[in-house]
């Protein structure tokens, strides 16, 4: 990685593990509200023992699906240690893990399904290819991400802070960058029919 994209990932890192990433929990605490539906349905279709999410934040996620799976086999990593401490406390026996996207601390392969929801969003365009080779690295089977959808690489000004989000497509991207997934479902989650906020979806299986 060169020296302008480090520049780039360190700073998003510290933005996110500062206050700018506390104020961004402590704004979402009732955020996976009415989630349990759309995992019900990712779980009905795919078959997993363990599951990680990357950028877990405080678990509105993760609430659901330690409902669903043994604790003991829901993992998040998070760079924000306000976020996993509200996890600990939210969802006891989860493992909520400090670690940054681009450097995950798991073995190749370890987990069943590997997911991101509004995360890919924040990361530098230069270092996205890093993350997303790290999450398909981690998967055994399946991956999930649901991001803010455009067709092109379009930045989008956020919260006061120039290069912090960005949409596109990241499903095509995913399947450029590893032909080795192939394409298992598809959906957009509209803010006007669901707790999510115009989420488009993609459910990703891993060919051996």
């Amino acid at each position: 990685m060169s020296e302008k994209p480090q520049s780039e990932t360190r700073r998003l890192e510290d933005l996110w593990a500062g206050e700018f990433g506390t104020a961004y929990v402590e704004r979402n605490v009732t955020a996976g509200e009415g989630r349990r539906p759309f995992w019900e349905s990712i779980l009905a279709d795919v078959s997993v023992e363990n599951v990680l999410e990357i950028g877990c934040n405080l678990g509105g996620n993760l609430v659901w699906l330690a409902e669903m799976l043994p604790r003991k086999n829901v993992f998040g990593v998070d760079i924000n240690e306000h976020a996993l401490e509200t996890l600990r406390q939210n969802v006891p026996g989860v493992n909520a893990i400090w670690s940054p996207a681009r450097e995950l601390p798991f073995r190749d392969r370890f987990f069943d399904l590997v997911f991101t929801t509004g995360v890919l969003i924040h990361q530098a365009p230069d270092v996205l290819p890093v993350v997303m080779s790290e999450i398909v690295r981690c998967s055994r089977k399946y991956i999930l991400c649901g991001e803010y959808f455009a067709e092109r690489l379009t930045e989008v000004p956020y919260r006061g802070q120039a290069g912090a989000l960005w949409k596109q497509d990241y499903g095509g991207l995913y399947q450029r960058l590893f032909p080795e997934l192939v394409l298992r479902k598809q959906g957009f989650l509209s803010k006007n029919e669901t707790p999510w906020d115009d989420v488009t979806y993609w459910l990703f299986e891993k060919q051996r």
